[in-house]
């Protein structure tokens, strides 16, 4: 301990600040204690999700069944005295108390005797799931998580056994107080919630939540409400943060990409996109043109979109995309120093063959109808376009639900993380033929790796400040698109995007968009390790955990790469990649025994889920076992609390010998 003239100012400032929370020796005696006992408490589960991609149905019941590890918590608790149907049931009220709630009332006409031995049952079981969930958290975070409405009750139940005979009493009669007031059915589902709450200690989502799939504005409602969240951004993502921006490069993306699955309900229901002003203009300009190669990627059993409404698409679905191919022409010539130049492509359309001519090559085109191309001005938008783009710029910029979900992506999230000596983030890390990490110029300065991804952070975080200057904001803003198709974007890391090659050139060795160095080096443990030695991840179980390219578990390809030192989490839970990955997605989970991997199998529906009490399907592989269980003290926040634990014990020292007064007599020489 430090006596008073090892006490520097700063010293003194800190616990004067801490004294002001502590203010007696007994406090801060109490709190040390608290701590020390919170350091030898069991890790919490940490759960790793990535490429979400807008499958709200699947990711939500995967939210709702922690990846499966609230059924195998009723499995232990009720295998030997409950049925295979009976479990189910169970398991699915935990999952959608309020929707298994309504169909049994709706299947009853009146509150009967065996409806109260229902409560009584449900109840004393959801308890005894509660109690499990719960054991590795202190009273205090536990009291956190439950309703207020019921916190008190709640909190007695879990500390108290029906099988005590002493307690047995108290039990039951709580529990027929519940049901006599009328208040079951709303207990049970504050239990519920209150078990897919504690299921799942800290949530981690490596990016992608956006595009293909129809519900990402739901799946960002649903994280707004989580507890303990951080997202590390995808390249999905940083495009849906350029559009909410005021990117037009961004803005059509975005709208191609919807329009490419047919999903209109995440721009149209969920951010009140007004596309009326889009589909007229496709209308006009195509209106003879059958746009065939446009049409939407739909479902083979959709019955959602008519013959009608696919034509639309498909014209609506053309006409953004010529609209974005200028729109980045502008962008390259704005912006030389990205180098992009290749990326010029409509001046080499000859309308008149038909053809696509470049370098003295000629490619046969797919679609040769370009009525809004001027040859001599092949990147200038029509006078209707720049409208157009004036409209859809608007729409985007005051839509209050996506400015938000933005600004949550934002608050809780960055470009990379670390945690518990694992570097999370979404796709890559620009890196050299010989594995070095490559130096890539941001606003005139040279970064690479940790250094590289924190000042792009802040780059996307300067075109929504405020403060930020005029042209620095214009640069930030237009950095978005870079982000989504640049080379050396850590969020892309391919040698071009081959977009317009894929539409509209039939030779196929045209679409070709060469990965970066990381995907050709990462199953090498060597440039794995370097990547962590240059992040700061110490440990001697440190890992790389990222998503972005779909593991084809199909075709044998394993996650777990580098002899172990990384994992590939995107398992494809977008239905646009269940066939190519043959599986549904990947949840990781990170518990006090060690690292598990859960694959998951397609999810059928939530309807089907709740009125059959169907589950996803899921498989459990072992990653890596620790040698011991893990506990707090040996995580990041373990650390945290040491380090409090230590200026506490200074504070002690202080009171006692005289450096800082306790608050009692601090009062007593005031008065």
């Amino acid at each position: 301990m430090k006596n008073v003239s090892n006490y520097s100012d700063v010293d003194l400032r800190v616990l004067q600040l801490l004294s002001q929370t502590f203010p007696t020796i007994a406090a801060a005696s109490t709190e040390i204690i608290n701590l020390q006992a919170i350091l030898n408490l069991p890790k919490g589960t940490e759960h790793f999700m990535a490429d979400i991609h807008g499958e709200y149905e699947a990711f939500l019941h995967i939210l709702r069944n922690a990846s499966g590890s609230i059924k195998r918590k009723v499995k232990e608790l009720y295998a030997d005295t409950l049925s295979k149907e009976e479990l189910r049931e169970l398991c699915t009220l935990i999952y959608y108390p309020e929707q298994k709630l309504e169909l049994r009332h709706a299947a009853q006409d009146t509150a009967d005797q065996a409806d109260n031995t229902f409560y009584a049952r449900t109840l004393e079981q959801l308890i005894a799931v509660c109690q499990s969930v719960s054991s590795k958290y202190t009273r205090s975070k536990v009291r956190k998580a439950l309703p207020a409405e019921f916190a008190y009750i709640i909190e007695e139940l879990l500390h108290e056994s029906p099988s005590d005979h002493d307690k047995k009493a108290y039990f039951n009669g709580i529990i027929e107080s519940i049901i006599q007031t009328g208040r079951a059915d709303a207990f049970i589902i504050a239990l519920a919630n209150v078990i897919q709450r504690l299921a799942v200690d800290q949530m981690h989502i490596l990016g992608d939540i956006y595009d293909r799939g129809p519900g990402a504005h739901i799946i960002m409602d649903n994280l707004c409400q989580l507890h303990n969240v951080d997202i590390q951004w995808g390249n999905h993502d940083a495009l849906w943060m350029g559009a909410a921006a005021g990117n037009d490069c961004c803005i059509a993306n975005v709208l191609r990409l919807s329009l490419r699955y047919g999903n209109l309900a995440t721009l149209e229901d969920g951010y009140g996109i007004n596309l009326v002003p889009l589909a007229t203009f496709a209308m006009d300009t195509y209106n003879t043109d059958p746009c065939d190669l446009f049409g939407p990627r739909l479902d083979k059993d959709d019955t959602t979109h008519n013959e009608k409404t696919r034509r639309l698409i498909a014209q609506m679905h053309k006409a953004i995309s010529i609209i974005q191919f200028k729109l980045e022409s502008q962008m390259i010539l704005r912006r030389p120093e990205w180098h992009m130049e290749d990326r010029l492509v409509l001046q080499y359309i000859d309308k008149e063959r038909g053809l696509f001519v470049r370098d003295g090559h000629e490619y046969e085109m797919t679609d040769t109808f370009f009525p809004t191309i001027d040859p001599a001005h092949p990147f200038d938008l029509t006078q209707e376009e720049a409208e157009l783009v004036r409209q859809l710029h608007h729409s985007f910029r005051v839509s209050d639900k996506l400015q938000k979900h933005i600004k949550y992506l934002f608050t809780h999230g960055c470009m990379y993380a670390i945690c518990n000596g694992n570097l999370l983030f979404h796709a890559s890390v620009p890196l050299h033929p010989d594995g070095t990490l490559k130096e890539v110029e941001l606003n005139g300065q040279r970064y690479s790796g940790r250094q590289l991804m924190h000042h792009i952070g802040m780059v996307m975080r300067a075109a929504f400040n405020q403060d930020t200057p005029h042209d620095e904001k214009r640069f930030a803003r237009d950095f978005f698109w870079y982000l989504w198709c640049g080379q050396d974007s850590p969020l892309f890391d391919k040698a071009r995007m081959a977009t317009f090659e894929r539409y509209f050139l039939r030779d196929k060795s045209t679409h070709e968009e060469a990965k970066g160095n990381y995907y050709l080096l990462r199953n090498d443990p060597t440039v794995c390790d370097r990547i962590l030695d240059a992040f700061g991840v110490e440990g001697p179980n440190r890992h790389i955990i990222n998503g972005h390219v779909p593991v084809h578990a199909s075709r044998g390809e394993s996650p777990i790469k580098a002899d172990g030192r990384l994992m590939v989490i995107d398992g494809g839970l977008s239905k646009a990649y269940h066939g190519e990955t043959g599986i549904a997605g990947y949840t990781l989970v990170y518990h006090s025994r060690g690292f598990e991997l859960i694959q998951h199998e397609p999810f059928t529906s939530t309807a089907v889920a709740i009125s059959e009490g169907t589950d996803i399907r899921s498989s459990k592989q072992i990653v890596e076992l620790s040698g011991r269980r893990l506990l707090v003290r040996d995580t990041d926040k373990g650390r945290e609390l040491q380090a409090q634990i230590a200026e506490l014990q200074q504070l002690l020292y202080a009171y006692r010998h005289g450096i800082i007064k306790e608050q009692s007599q601090r009062m007593g020489t005031n008065a």
